[in-house]
This record gives structure tokens, C-alpha cells and sequence, in this order.
């Protein structure tokens, strides 16, 4: 990290800005990772609506350059139980998320899906096929890629359901024990290279010694989930891990473009867009979540306040609470 280091420093002398003052007031990013922040002398915008992402009037259509969320997996037991009335209306949930997706995505442009097949008590959902299946069902977007989250086997949330065959050592009792979600990568068509400045191709230019120390060329990712620890601040909610889209922010976007989370919960894509330096649009249907997300995202924290402007939209009002 320590080439990025010098080769942020060299971009912003030779713009003679002053480097930001450091921060006084211990807010670090999450995991050790480098925050562009702390660095670029570069200010970046986010608006986190409160309301349903199935219509986000809010967002223009083609101005998100990706897209990174984790929509809620049906009726999952420990974390949205009774959330929708039948596996019909999850569908039609998620077929209107893939309609707007499509509309605010710019052309050629990225959406990144996490998501897992759910169990209920009534049985298995398939909610990765009919994720794929609303993205690409109109030949709107390419199915680019899938990667496989590999979470540590040492910690499973849900029932140990190999348990089963360990009390009845017979054929026809085994159950595995789920340690892996999905990451569905969809490409909008229409892709045509865009000029980007020589700057902003240099800041978003790949850490290659990183590239292979995390193996982020395979289609499995060893990442360790976001543990059920008192400490931490997302209490009570379904957050994935910081290291998701930090590698897909960095894989997918450059530096000053916008990062849109239609499922913001507690606030993860948003903290490390604000770190990476893009600008950020998050939905989140629940506004009991505001103070965490502005906990997570370093509004208040952050030393030089010409770096961050956050705007909240809750109903038809809409009130600046960092610039």
C-alpha cells in the first residue's frame, strides 16, 4: 500500500493543494484499509433517502456508475420474519428493484448483487435464481460473473442442519451447513469506454500487490463475516462485511463517480464509498438506522469540512447535515 501511498501524494502535489490536516479526532477506516479520504483533497456528496427503493424518484435516470446491495433474502427467520406476505409478492419486489436498477444505472455499467437462498420453516426459496432471473429475463443486462463468499466454517449463524445426520448416522438425513453467499455481477448493455483524466485513472488504478494477496482474480472470496459481537454498531441488522464493497467499489468504479446501495441498512457501501472517494445514494426503508449510518460513514468526524457533504431525505423533506 505503500506505492498507492506515494503515488497519491505525487497527484496531489502536482496540483500544489495542501494535504488535509490529520484527523484529530480517531476516526479510522474499518479493517486497516487505506481511505482516500484521509488523502485526496477530493469532496464527495451522499444522500441517504429513507423510503423504498422499488421507486427512487430521487435518483435520475442513467446517473449511478454501480450499483452494490443486499436486498432482504425473502422471509429469513433471524433477520426479516414475516417481512412479505408470500414468495409472489417477494418476486414482484424484485422485479420492480431490477426495473429501477436498470433505469438509474448508466449504460455498460455495474450492478453487484449479494444474496442467498433462504430457509424458512414452509422450506427452501430459490432467491438467487430469481434475482438472475429478473436482471437478465429481458436481455437489459449481460450476467457477468458470480462470486462465491466463502465465510470462515469455525462460525455458522443459522441451525446446524448437519446436526441431523449426526444424530440419525442413516442416507437420507444430511444437511449441509450453509458458509457461502452470492455475488451477482449483472452488466447494463450498451458499454462504451468513457476518457477519463490522467489523475483520476492513476487514483483508481488497481493496488496489483493487493490484487493477488487478496486472490481477488478468483470467483471465491475468503472474507469473514460481519460477527454478532455487543461492540459493534450494527446491532439487529443483516450488515455483510466492509471488504464487499471495498473490492467491488474499487473493481468497478473510478474515483468522483457514484455509488448507488438501493438496501443501505446499516450504512457499509456508503462508509466505504466515502473512504474510496466516490459519491454515494443509499435507500433504506428503516430511519432508525440514520445514526448508525452516520456513525459508519464519518459524518461529524471527518476534520476538513469541505471533504463530505451528506444530505438526509426523509419524506418530501430534505436537510443537509455535513457539508
Amino acid at each position: 500500500m505503500g506505492s498507492l501511498r506515494l503515488k497519491l501524494k505525487e497527484f496531489d502535489e502536482e496540483e500544489d493543494v495542501p494535504l488535509p490536516v490529520k484527523n484529530t479526532r480517531g476516526y479510522k477506516p474499518p479493517n486497516g484499509q487505506l481511505s482516500l479520504q484521509n488523502v485526496l483533497n477530493t469532496k464527495t456528496k451522499h444522500h441517504i433517502i429513507f423510503g423504498d427503493s422499488s421507486e427512487m424518484e430521487n435518483v435520475a435516470s442513467g446517473s449511478v456508475q454501480l450499483v452494490i446491495g443486499s436486498p432482504p433474502y425473502f422471509n429469513a427467520p433471524f433477520d426479516y420474519p414475516g417481512s412479505f406476505k408470500s414468495w409472489d409478492d417477494y418476486k414482484s419486489c424484485v422485479n420492480s428493484w431490477a426495473t429501477e436498477i436498470k433505469r438509474v444505472l448508466e449504460a455498460g455499467r455495474v450492478a453487484a448483487i449479494v444474496c442467498d437462498d433462504i430457509i424458512t420453516p414452509d422450506g427452501r426459496y430459490p432467491v438467487v435464481a430469481e434475482i438472475t432471473h429478473a436482471f437478465v429475463k429481458n436481455n437489459d443486462f449481460l450476467y457477468r460473473d458470480t462470486i462465491v463468499w466463502k465465510k470462515p466454517k469455525g462460525y455458522i449463524r443459522k441451525s446446524r442442519r448437519s446436526g441431523v445426520a449426526i444424530q440419525n448416522p442413516y442416507p437420507m438425513y444430511f444437511y449441509t451447513d450453509n458458509i457461502t453467499e452470492s455475488i451477482l455481477v449483472f452488466q447494463k448493455r450498451g458499454f462504451k469506454p468513457k476518457e477519463f483524466s490522467e489523475r483520476v485513472k492513476q487514483l483508481s488504478r488497481l493496488d496489483l500487490a493487493e490484487f493477488f494477496e487478496k486472490s481477488l482474480y478468483l470467483n471465491v472470496w475468503e472474507i469473514t463475516n460481519v460477527l454478532p459481537q455487543r461492540s459493534r454498531i450494527e446491532k439487529n441488522v443483516a450488515a455483510f462485511p466492509y471488504e464487499i464493497p471495498y473490492r467491488l467499489i474499487k473493481l468497478f468504479s473510478f474515483v468522483g463517480e457514484t455509488v448507488l446501495d438501493p438496501w443501505l441498512g446499516s450504512g457499509t457501501t456508503m462508509q466505504a464509498a466515502t473512504d474510496l472517494c466516490r459519491n454515494c445514494i443509499g435507500y433504506e426503508i428503516n430511519p432508525k438506522l440514520k445514526e448508525v449510518i452516520l456513525q459508519k460513514i464519518g459524518a461529524g468526524l471527518v476534520v476538513d469540512p469541505n471533504k463530505i457533504e451528506v444530505k438526509i431525505t426523509e419524506g418530501n423533506v430534505t436537510k443537509v447535515v455535513a457539508r
